[in-house]
C-alpha cells in the first residue's frame, strides 16, 4: 500500500491497491503545471484513493474539456488528474508519492508535444497522443 502527500504536508492520501498504467504524459498543460518537460502518472480505481488528512487544502481545476486536476491549495503541488473516459479510476502523479520508486513509468504519452531534452532514450513507446488501447475511448481512438 503506497502513501503521498504534497510538498508542505497539508495533504496526506493513501492507495489501497497497487497502482497500474505507469507513464509520462508530455502534454502541454502537464508541462506548465510541472514546470518542466511533464509529468508522470499512476493510476488507482476512484475507490482506492483514500484522503487522510487535508481534504479542505484540496484544490481542483478543469484542466482540459476532458479533466480535471487537484492540488494543494497551500503549497500548489500537484496530486491528481481525473478524465472523464475513465470515470471510475483517478490518476496520481508520481512525484507525490513517498515512494516515487515504487513504480516505473512504462510508455510516453503527448511525446510529439514534449520539448526534446524531455524526452529521455529510456526505449519505452512513445505516443505522439494518448495509446490507441486507452481504456473509455474507442478502440483506435487516441484523444478524448
Amino acid at each position: 500500500m503506497l502513501e503521498g502527500g504534497c510538498a508542505c504536508g497539508a495533504i496526506r492520501y493513501r492507495l489501497k491497491v497497487d497502482p497500474y498504467d505507469t507513464g509520462w504524459c508530455h502534454c502541454r498543460i502537464c508541462q506548465r503545471v510541472s514546470g518542466t518537460g511533464g509529468m508522470i502518472f499512476t493510476t488507482v480505481p476512484l475507490s482506492a484513493f483514500h484522503i487522510e488528512r487535508g481534504e479542505d487544502s484540496f484544490g481542483q481545476f478543469r484542466s482540459t474539456p476532458f479533466g480535471s486536476r487537484t492540488c494543494c491549495f497551500d503549497c500548489g503541488a500537484p496530486l491528481t488528474i481525473h478524465v472523464r473516459h475513465q470515470p471510475d479510476e483517478i490518476d496520481i502523479a508520481v512525484g507525490s508519492l513517498d515512494d516515487p520508486e515504487a513504480v516505473a513509468p512504462e510508455f510516453h504519452l503527448y511525446a510529439a508535444a514534449a520539448p526534446p531534452w524531455a524526452l529521455p532514450n529510456d526505449g519505452l513507446p512513445r505516443y505522439d497522443a494518448l495509446r490507441p488501447a486507452t481504456r473509455g475511448l474507442e478502440p483506435g481512438q487516441t484523444e478524448a
